[in-house]
C-alpha cells in the first residue's frame, strides 16, 4: 500500500468481530506539541482520509442472533471480498459436514408407569392373591379362585371365548406363543388352535393341577403385555369375584418415563425413537419411545372464571435403555426432562452460529481464511441447532476455516 505524503496511515477500522479503537489523543504530559525549527507551532493535524473498500463497507453494528454475535458487513456484487494480512479474524473454526438435530425438551415423570387393572373372566371365591410389590411373569399364577390357579400370559388380546381345535384368531395365536415360551412343543404357533395345540394344553393343565380338557376358557388365564408388578388388590381373599371384574392393579416391572405430550407435538415422536432423559441429579440416560397414545385427553388447567386453561395431551412412554438403568437410583415418580428430536438434517455443511456475518445488503456471509488471505462468501442458512447453523455457499466445503470471535 502507498500513502499520500503528509497523511497518517489511512487503513479503515474493521468490525470483523473486534472493533479497533481509535488512536488516543495525545496528552501534554506525554506528547508535547511538535514544533518546527523556528519554534512556530504547526497547525492542527490533517483529517484522516478514509480509504474506500469496493467490496466491503465495515459498519460498527453488532447483530445478535440467538446467543452469538453476528457482525455486519457489506459485500460487492460478486458476494465476496478478499483481504490480505490485516483482515485476519481473531480466531477460526472448521466447516464440518455432519447431521444436525434440533432438540425439543418436554417434561415427564420417572416411575413404574400408570396403574392398570388386571381383568379376569373367572367367577368364584378368591382364595389367594400375590402381595403388593410382587412380580408375576408369564406362566406364573396371578391369583387363585376356588383354589384353582389362574396363570398370566403375555399378549394384547383379552380372552373372550373358548379356544378348542378349529378356532382361529389372534387369541389362539396368543395362547400358542405362551405355550411355546413355556417350553411346550409338538404344535405350530400360528393363529389356528389345532389338535396338537390341545394336546400341549392338556400337558400344561396337568402341571397346573386342573382338569385336563385341552380347551382354554376365558376364566382360565389373564393377559398382560409383559411382566407385571402388583400394586394393590381390587378384591381380597374370601371375597367373591365376578366375570369381567378387576382383580388387582399393576404397573410395569421396569421404571419408565411417562410424558403427557402436548397433542400439537404428536408428530415429533414415533415408537422406536431414541431420546435423552435428564435425571434430577443432572445425569443423562438414553431411552427409547415404546408407545405413543392415539387418544388425546384434556388436562385441567385450573383456569379461573370464564374457562379452563387446560391443554390437550397424549400419553407417551419411554423405556430407559439397559446400559443406563444403573443411573436411575431409587427415583420413583421423579420429574425428568426428555429431549426429543424435533427436526433433523443429514449430511449438511455447518459452522458455529458466531461465524455468520450480517451483510449490509441483506443476508449472511462467512469469512473464509486461507493462510493470510480472507474471503467473505455470501451464504444461505438452514437449520439452527446446538450452537451451529446449516449453510450453503459457493465454493464452501468441509474442512474450510472460517473466522469467529476469540
Amino acid at each position: 500500500m502507498t500513502h499520500t505524503p503528509g497523511t497518517t496511515d489511512d487503513r479503515p477500522d474493521r468490525t470483523d468481530r473486534l472493533t479497533t479503537p481509535a488512536d488516543p489523543a495525545p496528552t501534554p504530559a506525554h506528547n508535547p506539541p511538535d514544533t518546527s525549527p523556528d519554534d512556530t507551532p504547526q497547525g492542527p493535524p490533517r483529517n484522516r482520509r478514509p480509504r474506500t473498500a469496493a467490496a466491503l463497507v465495515a459498519v460498527a453494528v453488532a447483530v445478535v442472533l440467538g446467543t452469538a454475535g453476528v457482525v455486519a458487513y457489506g459485500a460487492g456484487d460478486d458476494g465476496g471480498k478478499t483481504d490480505k494480512g490485516s483482515g485476519l479474524p481473531p480466531a477460526t473454526a472448521t466447516v464440518t459436514r455432519s447431521d444436525l438435530a434440533r432438540q425439543d425438551t418436554v417434561t415427564g415423570s420417572l416411575g413404574y408407569g400408570d396403574k392398570q387393572p388386571l381383568l379376569s373372566g373367572a367367577s368364584g371365591t378368591v382364595t389367594w392373591m400375590p402381595k403388593p410389590g410382587a412380580t408375576v411373569a408369564q406362566g406364573q399364577n396371578a391369583f387363585k379362585v376356588d383354589g384353582r390357579p389362574v396363570p398370566l400370559i403375555y399378549g394384547d388380546t383379552p380372552l373372550y371365548r373358548a379356544l378348542r381345535p378349529g378356532t382361529k384368531g389372534p387369541d389362539a395365536a396368543e395362547v400358542e406363543r405362551a405355550l411355546a415360551a413355556l417350553g411346550y412343543t409338538g404344535f405350530t404357533a400360528d393363529e389356528e388352535y389345532s389338535d396338537k395345540t390341545a394336546a400341549a394344553v392338556k400337558r400344561w393343565q396337568k402341571r397346573l393341577g386342573v382338569p385336563q380338557t385341552g380347551t382354554v376358557e376365558p376364566a382360565d388365564l389373564v393377559v398382560a403385555g409383559d411382566k407385571i408388578r402388583v400394586t394393590g388388590h381390587e378384591v381380597k381373599p374370601g371375597e367373591p369375584l365376578r366375570p369381567g371384574s378387576p382383580v388387582l392393579t399393576y404397573t410395569s416391572t421396569g421404571r419408565l418415563v411417562v410424558i403427557d405430550l402436548d397433542a400439537k407435538k404428536q408428530n415429533l415422536v414415533r415408537r422406536g425413537d431414541g431420546v435423552a432423559v435428564v435425571l434430577p441429579d443432572g445425569a443423562r440416560a438414553a431411552g427409547t419411545v415404546t408407545s405413543v397414545g392415539k387418544v388425546a385427553s384434556t388436562e385441567s388447567g385450573g383456569g379461573g372464571p370464564g374457562g379452563d386453561d387446560g391443554r390437550t395431551v397424549i400419553k407417551v412412554t419411554v423405556r430407559i435403555d439397559d446400559k443406563d438403568k444403573d443411573k436411575l437410583g431409587s427415583y420413583d415418580g421423579a420429574p425428568v426432562d426428555v429431549e426429543i428430536t424435533a427436526e433433523r438434517k443429514k449430511d449438511v455443511l455447518t459452522v458455529p452460529i458466531s461465524a455468520l456475518l450480517a451483510l449490509s445488503e441483506g443476508g449472511y456471509g462467512v469469512q473464509v481464511v486461507k493462510g493470510s488471505v480472507t474471503t467473505t462468501i455470501a451464504v444461505k442458512t438452514g437449520m439452527f441447532a446446538n450452537g451451529r447453523v446449516e449453510i450453503t455457499g459457493a465454493g464452501l466445503k468441509a474442512g474450510d476455516k472460517v473466522g469467529v470471535p476469540r
